[in-house]
């Protein structure tokens, strides 16, 4: 090592640093952290603020305005990009870093990697408390940031300048780990980010983190292959590792290879293309008949990249082939053992080749691709039914809102959804064209997740159409980056379904016997009732008003026409559509699998003691994999 250093400020050299870091998978690299979100106040406005604006900083700013926003808006992009890049996001201390929380659940939970760097508290204590300050009796070293401790891959306070040194590089291991990867918090004390060091120039030096492709281990590959050899009806479950490791064409030619079908997760979804042979679409709760029906007979299942939700698996009630066994393929030890799986442990792309070429010429009976290719073909048929309008010019449901868009994309739009019913809509009907057009965040599920989110997309792929579906409740939760998408000039597409409530969970509701309560927007009488007519909330207005361009189509002839607007606009654009009611707020075929929602176990109201006659009855079917 020489002996030069640089001097320079926390915050400076952190910023010098991040400029430096890339990583590699396949030959191809590409720098790590790329911009830095942020909003600025006493905690980061003289640090990390004073070192972006620093000449040489080489560090791109976005502005945010809702912290939690601008780490789903660094979530969207990272995830378009692969995870091979990502952003940091800076605020200050207190309510700015705790709003961090829930945007940094929510990409810890999709193993996600973001870089997240709230002020906090002065290190040296100059005054005791200051502005915003947690005191916590029992602890001195304890800030609000400390909640950010459990929703981090890796958390580290900086309470002196070099330990800067060991917590970034333990921190680029993290967030380029496709096992470990999520978010990833270092706390800047405010005193510390504004101190100088000499800092010595190797920390600087590029340096290249290589985002492992693991192999399979031999003995678990030949015990695997094996499971599969002997199989009679085979499935494939695809997650979001398949997306994650870019292993869509190695999963395309296993399933031409043997003829195994392939249904697919929420993350998972458009790992195979709609219109393949062996795509059966979504699986659980919110998927299709042909996924659901085939893993209820399935003798061995492969799970590729799926951490096995309860949505994913009808909450234990899915796989009902009394001698159904489990292969896990995933990078992660944690999610492959799931299910009492024979575990094999490995990148996505990797396992599926290793798999491939050990199975050979080994192919299912003929029987069994003609079989689900029947009643793929019979599903697709309910799609188009449940897509198609009766009169061009009634209102249109949720459903033909999607076979309108439907129409009109192609496989270079991306969609992007969170929360409420849309994403069972999306699951069971959306007819996926690319292996990235579908962007629906459902290991989280958070309200408010999608309009920063088609920010973070649009900045990872421009000038393709991005298009941001929220219901009138999502949209309510979270509308403040409209703004940034307009003084950035990123031209996302936002349809808002306007149905006048949380529909989704109304629905939910009723089937448990809470009878829709506290889930309309209607008015309140004094007697605590509330009348039939919803308030007179217009989400149209306040598109408009935070600078987007609006438009009202009325049915779905207006519908076809203000989209194909919408998606040839070079500025943000909002289509502001009222489906009909709650009571009809989807139109596609129902759940085709159950999910677990614990209905009161005694009860007076006769919709609750119903409602859990049907529980005891689907809970019955629940088993435990070992």
């Amino acid at each position: 090592m020489s002996g030069t250093t640089r001097r320079l400020t926390t915050a400076q050299a952190l910023l010098a640093f991040l400029s430096r870091q890339y990583t590699a998978r396949a030959g191809t690299e590409q720098r790590l952290i790329t911009a830095t979100w942020g909003i600025f106040g006493h905690g980061n406005v003289a640090g990390i603020g004073q070192a972006l604006l620093e000449p040489g900083s080489d560090m791109p700013y976005h502005q945010g305005r809702n912290e939690q926003a601008m780490v789903h808006a660094a979530v969207g992009y990272a995830r378009q990009s692969g995870r091979l890049s990502a952003h940091a996001v800076t605020t200050s201390i207190g309510p700015g870093a705790t709003n961090l929380v829930t945007g940094a659940a929510l990409a810890t939970v999709n193993h996600l990697p973001v870089l997240l760097l709230p002020g906090d508290v002065f290190a040296s204590r100059p005054a005791d408390p200051v502005l915003q300050q947690l005191e916590v009796p029992y602890a001195g070293d304890v800030s609000v940031n400390d909640c950010l401790r459990p929703v981090s891959r890796y958390f580290d306070r900086i309470t002196r300048p070099e330990a800067l040194i060991p917590a970034a590089l333990a921190a680029m291991s993290v967030l380029a780990d496709p096992a470990r990867t999520g978010a990833v918090t270092l706390a800047l004390p405010q005193d510390v980010q504004a101190e100088a060091y000499d800092w010595p120039e190797e920390f600087f030096r590029r340096r290249v983190w290589h985002v492992r492709a693991q192999e399979p281990d031999p003995v678990e590959l030949d015990e695997a292959v094996a499971l599969l050899r002997g199989a009679r009806r085979p499935l494939v479950v695809a997650g979001g590792g398949v997306h994650h490791a870019r292993a869509e064409d190695a999963l395309r030619r296993f399933a031409e290879r043997t003829g195994i079908p392939v249904a697919s997760t929420q993350a998972g979804k458009g790992s195979l293309p709609y219109d393949h042979p062996c795509d059966v679409g979504g699986i659980g709760h919110t998927g299709t008949a042909t996924a659901d029906a085939l893993a209820r007979e399935a003798d061995v299942v492969l799970g590729v990249g799926t951490r096995w939700t309860d949505f994913t698996t009808a909450s234990s009630t899915l796989f009902q082939n009394p001698s159904v066994r489990f292969i896990g393929l995933n990078v992660n030890g944690a999610d492959a053992h799931k299910l009492g799986a024979l575990q094999l442990v490995a990148d996505a792309r990797a396992g599926l080749e290793a798999l491939t070429d050990a199975l050979g010429d080994h192919r299912v009976a003929p029987a069994y691709p003609t079989g689900y290719g029947e009643v793929k073909a019979a599903w697709e048929e309910r799609v188009t039914a449940a897509y198609t309008p009766g009169d061009e010019d009634e209102r249109p449901t949720q459903a033909q809102v999607l076979g309108a868009l439907d129409t009109l994309v192609t496989g270079d739009d991306i969609l992007i959804n969170a929360a409420g019913s849309l994403p069972g809509d999306l699951h069971k009907l959306w007819r996926t064209r690319s292996r990235d057009q579908y962007h629906v965040e459902y290991g989280y599920s958070c309200m408010g997740y999608e309009i920063p989110a088609a920010i973070g997309v649009a900045l990872a792929a421009p000038g393709r159409p991005v298009w941001a579906l929220v219901g009138d409740g999502t949209y309510l939760m979270n509308p403040t980056e409209i703004v940034t998408a307009v003084q950035e000039n990123l031209p996302i597409k936002v349809v808002i379904l306007q149905n006048h409530g949380y529909a989704s969970i109304g629905g939910l509701s009723a089937s448990v016997g809470g009878e829709r309560y506290g889930t309309a927007y209607r008015f309140k009488v004094p007697d605590g009732t509330y009348t039939g007519d919803p308030l007179p909330v217009d989400l149209a207005a306040n598109a408009a008003s935070l600078g987007m361009a609006v438009l009202r189509p009325k049915t779905v002839r207006d519908l076809r026409e203000a989209l194909a607007a919408a998606r040839a606009a070079d500025r943000p654009t909002c289509v502001y559509v009222e489906t009909e009611t709650a009571d009809t707020v989807s139109g596609p075929p129902p759940a085709q699998a159950w999910w677990d929602v614990p209905v009161a176990e005694t009860a007076t109201r006769s919709s609750a003691v119903e409602a859990r006659e049907e529980y005891d009855r689907q809970v019955a079917a629940r088993r435990r994999h070992l």
